[in-house]
């Protein structure tokens, strides 16, 4: 079938988008040789000519059972053809029925999406760390404390990879002593609002962080990483100088912060996925270099006042620096980080003239935390994802 003058008339509905009164019309393709128009016969003797070049078929207006068709240049009038021998015929012959108007004011859309990425950047970037930072200073002791104990329980089902059970907190009755005696040592409480509580979870990551409140997480991998509980120690030290510092409650807020603001633009606010991102995020914290040097500074003078050498700190790092420095992912990129070299170099200079010393830990007591989790000592170690105690950049 063909829509030619010379063949019965065939209709379709058309709506001027004027009224709410659609019309019956006549339809024929012009001239019948060639044809390059399409004639519309409204009621009382009024034509439209559409050229079929510029006919468009509205997508999902219709339904499949009736092809509903615009003019380009005219957004609101159409026409609807529910013959099925007659869309057939519309559809092979007009070429463009698929091709997209062009858009209106491109330059001034660019610019206002411009704007909103430059907006959310703005929001995340700038203000998101200075709200963060002004209200670390202002949030109270019980908030703090409250903040990390929601968040540890979250990070040890995070941890998890089976997804069934939180990672077990490692609870050896003589290991447990034995940290105690290294945190008495230590003595950093004059320091702090809260008291610290130091967990050491049942994960052969070689890695240590601190979360608000007081919090401080030590990985099994890296007690089986050290080679003396003076290692251990140091890195405790660095990480209570976190604490002392409010970077964990700041890095939170951060990243509560960016998380809440993505998720008001792409879902799942509050949802599964913000949970396991932010737990994820106060693992690997990234501090800044100033905070990291603070931390660094901190745990020297906290080593050097309870007789303990601070170049156990940078002992640790250099070892693992050796050991590790061809590893891929996270360990490759802080070992060949350069503020780490000058990390270890300022623990090496706090401790030179450093003569008074005496161990943290005697023999049995080190070995008792070595078996904390309730495993033997084992003669190698695990391969790191992440340098202890340097989770940040």
């Amino acid at each position: 079938m063909s829509l030619r003058p010379d063949q019965p008339e065939v209709f379709g509905d058309f709506a001027d988008g004027k009224t709410a009164v659609s019309h019956r019309a006549g339809l024929s393709l012009e001239p019948a040789g060639a044809p390059d128009r399409l004639r519309i016969s409204l009621p009382a003797g009024k034509t439209l000519i559409w050229p079929l070049e510029d006919l468009r078929r509205l997508p999902d207006q219709a339904g499949r059972d009736l092809l509903a068709l615009s003019l380009a240049g005219d957004p609101v009038s159409r026409l609807y053809v529910a013959d099925t021998q007659v869309r057939a015929v519309i559809s092979k012959t007009c070429r463009n029925l698929k091709r997209r108007p062009p858009m209106e004011n491109r330059g001034r859309l660019l610019t206002w999406a411009a704007g909103a990425v430059a907006s959310v950047a703005l929001i995340i970037f700038v203000l998101v760390p200075l709200m963060a930072n002004q209200l670390a200073e202002y949030l109270p002791p019980e908030g703090e404390k409250a903040l990390g104990d929601a968040t540890f329980e979250q990070i040890r089902v995070a941890l998890n990879e089976t997804g069934f059970d939180p990672v077990k907190i490692c609870d050896s009755p003589t290991g447990v002593a034995a940290l105690d005696q290294m945190q008495s040592r230590l003595n950093p409480y004059a320091d702090l609002p809260y008291p610290i509580q130091v967990h050491v979870l049942d994960h052969d990551m070689v890695n240590a962080f601190a979360l608000p409140g007081g919090h401080i997480i030590l990985f099994r991998g890296l007690i089986d990483a050290a080679q003396a509980p003076e290692e251990v120690a140091a890195v405790f030290a660095h990480e209570i100088g976190h604490v002392v510092g409010r970077d964990p409650t700041r890095d939170a807020l951060r990243s509560a912060g960016s998380i809440g603001v993505l998720g008001l633009l792409f879902g799942d606010f509050a949802g599964g996925t913000v949970v396991l991102f932010l737990a994820n995020q106060l693992i690997n914290a990234s501090y800044s270099q100033q905070a990291e040097a603070d931390a660094d500074t901190y745990a020297h003078g906290l080593m050097s006042t309870a007789e303990l050498s601070p170049a156990a700190l940078g002992t640790m790092f250099q070892r693992l620096k050796d050991e590790y420095g061809d590893a891929e992912g996270i360990v490759a990129h802080f070992a060949s980080h350069p503020q780490l070299a000058a990390r270890i170099e300022a623990s090496m200079q706090a401790a030179q003239g450093f003569t008074e010393t005496r161990p943290v830990l005697d023999a049995g007591q080190w070995r008792a935390l070595q078996e904390i989790c309730g495993r033997e000592v084992r003669e190698q170690k695990p391969s790191p994802p992440a340098i202890p105690g340097t989770n940040k950049k």
